[in-house]
């Protein structure tokens, strides 16, 4: 358990030296790798040229968050301690850049964190912390009525959805729009429920494209509310050709495959339907949700690594012999290239202030403040379905 491993004003967080007149700044700080999360003093940072500092309202954690106790040296090998990590953020505007023209003080948005990119390794990019640095590309406006804790939901799922459907070396699906035509293809998406998944359908549907997704028979409706023509129970013994067959008479667009083991079936189902040939891959093939960050680690890390090896090596033959091209997702990818921008700036402000796009899937609130932070991470490791686990600053 993650919750007894914060302390208060630790010995170990830096020393917080800041601008006169700032405001102050506290943090949750990953110590060392594979270490122990802090809360104490971190430095209020001014905003370069083209950044935006926000005071956080509302803060998401997601999967990578809790891996990155036990998983950071596989991670992120590139990031030096102590460090703040997290990606999803929603709060105030309270300083601008030289450069910034799309928001001002006073300006609420959300934001992808990405002090943990291998570009950055920078604190002040991390999203555990109150005053966050986000790159102006990287936000997007909120409408007035939206709260901080239903925006936070969306910056890491979001941007990992439009890494795969979008970028131009993964499904390279047409760009989403307020009048999008019907490009008469189907894109699969397996997860459909979780983050990722929940913004991959949505985002699909506002380029043209209809959905065929996968969840538990609970989270039907909830698919079909966000745009699915189709849901098919993942666990059922028969949704593999279920899902061929409904793809009948269907041109493909690729897949989008998220969760463990969630590879191979997409790949049993794109090699036996027309159209295109593409997996784009959110997870990894093994579960990493046991993984111990201390005691027992290595007892556990090679097994683990070798049944992860065994069905990457399964995957990638099977996706030669059908050749079928896939690839693993990073979903920070997109601030390098226009996909940030088609999502950011052209597309989602409008959508969210249209309500043609929901904040999805819907926030799981548990606790207020920085020092709510590790309970939370315990909380998304356990699981949770259709929810995003959020805490409120």
């Amino acid at each position: 358990m993650m919750a007894n491993h914060v302390a208060e004003l630790p010995e170990t967080a830096p020393a917080a030296s800041q601008p006169a007149h700032a405001p102050a700044n506290q943090a949750v700080w990953l110590t060392a790798k594979r270490g122990r999360l802090v809360l104490g003093p971190a430095p209020y940072t001014t905003p370069r040229d083209t950044e935006i500092v926000i005071r956080n309202g509302a803060i998401a954690i997601n999967p990578v968050d809790w891996m990155v106790l036990p998983m950071g040296d596989f991670i992120y090998p590139w990031l030096t301690y102590p460090a703040i990590i997290g990606t999803d953020v929603a709060g105030e505007v309270t300083a601008i850049g030289r450069a910034v023209t799309r928001f001002k003080v006073g300006d609420r948005v959300l934001g992808h964190a990405v002090g943990c990119e291998k570009t950055r390794k920078r604190p002040a990019e991390g999203a555990f912390q109150a005053y966050t640095v986000l790159q102006q590309h990287m936000a997007c406006p909120i409408p007035d009525a939206m709260a901080f804790e239903n925006a936070a939901v969306l910056p890491l799922g979001l941007s990992t959805a439009a890494c795969g459907l979008f970028q131009k070396d993964y499904l390279a699906l047409d760009y989403p729009s307020a009048n999008a035509k019907p490009t008469g293809k189907t894109l699969l998406v397996w997860g459909g429920s979780t983050s990722v998944g929940s913004n991959a359908i949505q985002l699909a549907v506002a380029a043209g494209y209809e959905v065929i997704a996968t969840a538990s028979p609970k989270n039907f409706d909830y698919l079909k509310s966000l745009g699915a023509s189709m849901v098919f129970d993942y666990a059922s013994k028969t949704v593999v050709p279920d899902i061929i067959k409904a793809f009948n008479g269907r041109t493909g667009a690729g897949a989008i495959a998220i969760g463990a083991g969630s590879a191979s079936k997409c790949l049993d189902i794109v090699g036996a339907c027309t159209g295109d040939k593409f997996i784009a891959t959110a997870s990894t093939p093994v579960s990493l949700q046991k993984a111990p960050a201390g005691a027992g680690r290595a007892l556990w890390l090679i097994p683990t690594m070798a049944r992860m090896i065994a069905a990457t090596a399964s995957n990638t033959l099977k996706a030669r012999t059908r050749q079928i091209r896939t690839k693993f997702i990073w979903g920070g990818a997109l601030m390098h290239n226009e996909v940030s921008r088609v999502i950011y700036t052209d597309f989602l402000p409008q959508a969210l202030a249209d309500g043609r796009y929901r904040a999805a899937p819907a926030p799981l609130l548990t606790g207020s403040g920085l020092g709510n932070i590790p309970a939370a991470m315990d909380i998304q490791k356990q699981g949770v379905s259709a929810r995003k686990v959020v805490v409120t600053l």
